[in-house]
């Protein structure tokens, strides 16, 4: 295929490529940015989806971000495109802090004090997919179904993230969809008047001909 690596990567090149990207964090937001700038729809559209993108990187929907963003994207009449690539927002570093105060809001309003530590709830999500891989094994084996990890997980983990979360994500999204519009309708404008500079530079030098 024409896309595909000539060497594909190894497991521990794909999980330090994971928290640390080829070009580095700073090229990759920078590309982010860019496409977002560059996106064909009216800046309100993309600004909503930014919006819906941040909001779903609160979320504790860990592996149905790109999905959820696209939903929240599209109620909201936002560009879906633009919602995907802000999930961004949520990586390796800003992940541990959303996580952390998350659920702690969450566990305040639900009036249990602290909440757990982001890296025993990180640890919970892994357990999660290991109980729901082997619940899917178990359909074509004699090995029992268990769900002891997932109910413990809905009540501890998964209430006071998703509670908190839909809290801070709405904390975030506003600011980012008023910051982010000025900014592409001023970028839009720089580029319109750049567009308008060429063509009346191409335009003289044809009458000069």
């Amino acid at each position: 295929m024409v896309f595909k690596r000539r060497t594909p990567r190894n497991f521990r090149q794909s999980l330090v490529n994971f928290f640390i990207p080829g070009g580095g964090w700073g090229r990759s937001a920078s590309y982010v940015m860019h496409r977002l700038r560059r996106l064909p729809d009216s800046p309100e559209r993309i600004a909503k989806g930014i919006a819906a993108g941040v909001f779903v990187s609160c979320t504790p929907l860990f592996g149905l971000h790109f999905i959820a963003a696209a939903s929240v994207a599209w109620m909201l009449r936002g560009n879906v495109f633009a919602s995907l690539l802000a999930t961004f927002f949520g990586n390796p570093f800003t992940f541990p802090v959303i996580a952390y105060s998350a659920m702690e809001l969450g566990a305040l309003l639900l009036g249990r004090g602290h909440g757990r530590k982001a890296s025993e709830a990180m640890s919970a999500f892994g357990a999660i997919w290991r109980e729901l891989g082997q619940n899917f094994l178990a359909i074509f084996t004699p090995a029992p179904f268990r769900w002891d990890m997932l109910m413990k997980f809905g009540g501890d983990i998964f209430l006071p993230y998703m509670l908190g979360g839909i809290i801070i994500g709405v904390i975030c999204a506003v600011p980012a969809y008023f910051l982010s519009l000025p900014v592409i309708r001023a970028y839009r404008n720089r580029r319109l008047k750049k567009l308008q500079q060429r063509f009346d530079l191409a335009r003289r030098s044809d009458r000069r001909k």
